[in-house]
C-alpha cells in the first residue's frame, strides 16, 4: 500500500500483520501495556488473541480494559485511566473500531497526566507532553483513527459528541484487513460509509490542498471499485483489506483538513436517536456533495451518476429511514452553534445551506 509520509504514524496494512511486526512492538522498550478495547469485537475477531500472543512471546506483561462504548464517553476514558495509572502501564494498546482507538489516545494521554481530571481533559491544559507511547490495531473499515491525531468523546452534559482539544497520533498502527470477516455485515456497511463522508469532506474542505486531495481521491477510487461489496453479507478477504485501505486514505486525508458539515450534523442523531455514526453521517452526504462546485469529481471516482443515486445507495446499504424534521432542525441548530465548523464547508455555507441539507434527511 502507498502511505502518505505526511504523519508521523508508522503503518503497515497487511495479513497477519501482529505478528509480523512483533519486533517494532517490543522495540518499544516498555514491559507493562494496558489493552483499551470494547466488550467483544477483539475477542471474536482473534486481534486481541494475536496481540496477546505476541506480548507474551516478548515477555511485556498487559492488563485488558473491555468497557469502551459506541461512542464512548469522557466517563469511561477516566475509569480506563484510572486502571491503567493503578496497572503502571507504560504502553497504551487500542484494539477495535474507532470508539476503542479514539478511547486509547486519550487514555494515552491522562495516563501520562495523572494530576489531572476530566475537566483538563475537555478544556485542555498546556504542555501535554509527555503522553504514553500508543499502538492502534483497527478492526472496523471506517473512522481511519489509526492514522488520525484526533480522538472523539461523547459528553453527556453537552448532549452531542466533539474532539478532545489535543493531537496524538499513534507511534504504530497495525492494520489486518482479516478481521472484517468477523465483523457484522451492518457494522462493515456503517463504517465504510462513514470512510466515504471522510474521503469525500476532506476532498471538498475549505482547507483541501494537492496532497489532501491525492489521498483522497486515492482512496475515493478504492472505495468506488468495492462499493458493490457493501450489499453482499458476506465480504471476500481481498474487498476486506481494500476496505480498509480506503478507510486508512480516509484518515491520511481527514488528519490534515479536519471533517466538515455532514459529520457537525450528524452528532445529534447518534445522541439523541444512538444511530450509527456512519449511517448518521450518510444521511447528510449526499446532499452536501451536491452542493458543493467539485461534486462531479465524487460522483465520477465513486461511479454514482448523480448524488440523488448516492443517496439512495447509502440509505439502501444502512436500513436508515428518514428522520424527523424535529431532529433534522435540532442537528441544524447545534450546528450552527459552530461558527468554525460552517468555515469547514466547500461553499460559503450560511444557516439556510444548513437547514437545507439537515432537512435532506427527512425525505
Amino acid at each position: 500500500m502507498d502511505i502518505c509520509q505526511h504523519i508521523p504514524t508508522k503503518l503497515y496494512c497487511e495479513d497477519d500483520c501482529i505478528s509480523r511486526h512483533r519486533d517494532e512492538i517490543a522495540a518499544f522498550g516498555k514491559n507493562r501495556a494496558f489493552i483499551v478495547t470494547g466488550a467483544r469485537s477483539s475477542k471474536l475477531n482473534g486481534s486481541l488473541r494475536d496481540m496477546t500472543e505476541v506480548l507474551d512471546c516478548c515477555g511485556i506483561a498487559y492488563e485488558v480494559f473491555d468497557e469502551v462504548e459506541e461512542d464512548p464517553s469522557v466517563e469511561t476514558v477516566m475509569k480506563a485511566t484510572k486502571a491503567a495509572i493503578s496497572f503502571g502501564a507504560d504502553i497504551i494498546i487500542g484494539i477495535g473500531g474507532g470508539s476503542p482507538l479514539d478511547a486509547s489516545k486519550a487514555v494515552a494521554l491522562m495516563a501520562a497526566h495523572p494530576d489531572k481530571t476530566a475537566c483538563h481533559l475537555v478544556h485542555g491544559f498546556e504542555d501535554y507532553d509527555p503522553r504514553l507511547p500508543l499502538i492502534c490495531v483497527p478492526t472496523t473499515c471506517g473512522t481511519g483513527s489509526e492514522v488520525t491525531p484526533v480522538s472523539v468523546l461523547t459528553y453527556h452534559d453537552r448532549r452531542t459528541k466533539g474532539s478532545i482539544p489535543f493531537k496524538i497520533y499513534p507511534e504504530l498502527s497495525l492494520c489486518d484487513g482479516r478481521y472484517l470477516m468477523y465483523a457484522p455485515h451492518k457494522l462493515v456497511v456503517n463504517t465504510a460509509v462513514d470512510a466515504l463522508a471522510h474521503l469525500a469532506e476532506s476532498y471538498l474542505h475549505a482547507s483541501a490542498d494537492e496532497h489532501s486531495r491525492a489521498e483522497a481521491e486515492k482512496g475515493l477510487e478504492i472505495w468506488g471499485s468495492n462499493r458493490k461489496y457493501l450489499e453482499d453479507t458476506q465480504l471476500t478477504p481481498e474487498a476486506c483489506t481494500s476496505l480498509m485501505q480506503a478507510a486508512i486514505y480516509g484518515g491520511i486525508a481527514i488528519a490534515h483538513t479536519g471533517t466538515s458539515l455532514p459529520h457537525g450534523l450528524s452528532y445529534a442523531l447518534t445522541y439523541e436517536e444512538h444511530i450509527p455514526h456512519g449511517a448518521a453521517v450518510g444521511c447528510f452526504l449526499s446532499e452536501y456533495v451536491a452542493m458543493c462546485r467539485d461534486k462531479g469529481v465524487i460522483l465520477d471516482i465513486t461511479g454514482y451518476d448523480t448524488t440523488d443515486d448516492m443517496k439512495a445507495d447509502i440509505r439502501r446499504i444502512t436500513g436508515i429511514d428518514p428522520i424527523s424534521k424535529e431532529l433534522a432542525d435540532l442537528a441544524a441548530k447545534r450546528l450552527l452553534e459552530v461558527p468554525k465548523k460552517l468555515a469547514t464547508a466547500g461553499f460559503d455555507a450560511g444557516r439556510d445551506d444548513v437547514i437545507r441539507i439537515a432537512r435532506s434527511a427527512c425525505v
